[in-house]
């Protein structure tokens, strides 16, 4: 599952992604921030990006989640978003390397984690980039549900 976060104010817009196995423990996260965006739905697609390289480098997975509708439109007929043709460009070129790849929608309520951690970045007063296999001790804990 990946996220992408992004406010008009902020420095940063921050991605967060989770890997699970099928029995949906988690194996792998990620969190990083970027010099802010053009909008929201640019850091839902970079946060896309950045977990499909990162399951290349350390997983088989084939299936990606998303709580953006929006994103699996634009995956699904790139040519109907022409104002985001590089980043999907991107999208596409990665896709080669996934041949049974899959991208679905998450509910928000099940895309919590990968939300915090695209929010966390977002918010960090500095550069950040992590990934490990839980969440560090220097950044603040997500609430429990």
């Amino acid at each position: 599952m990946s996220d992408g976060s992004w406010t008009a104010s902020d420095r940063f817009s921050g991605c967060g992604w989770v890997w699970m196995d099928s029995r949906e423990d988690i194996q792998l996260m990620g969190t990083r921030n970027f010099t802010r965006c053009e909008s929201a739905l640019h850091s839902e697609v970079e946060a896309l990006r950045w977990a499909m390289e990162n399951m290349l480098q350390y997983s088989p997975c084939q299936s990606f989640g998303t709580d953006c509708k929006e994103l699996i439109a634009m995956i699904n007929e790139p040519q109907e978003w022409p104002r985001f043709a590089t980043e999907l460009e991107k999208i596409e070129t990665l896709q080669i390397c996934f041949p049974d790849f899959k991208i679905t929608h998450v509910p928000r309520v099940r895309s919590q984690l990968p939300d915090f951690l695209a929010k966390t970045a977002m918010n960090f007063r500095r550069e950040l980039l992590f990934i490990g296999c839980s969440i560090p001790v220097w950044l603040t804990r997500p609430p429990q549900a």
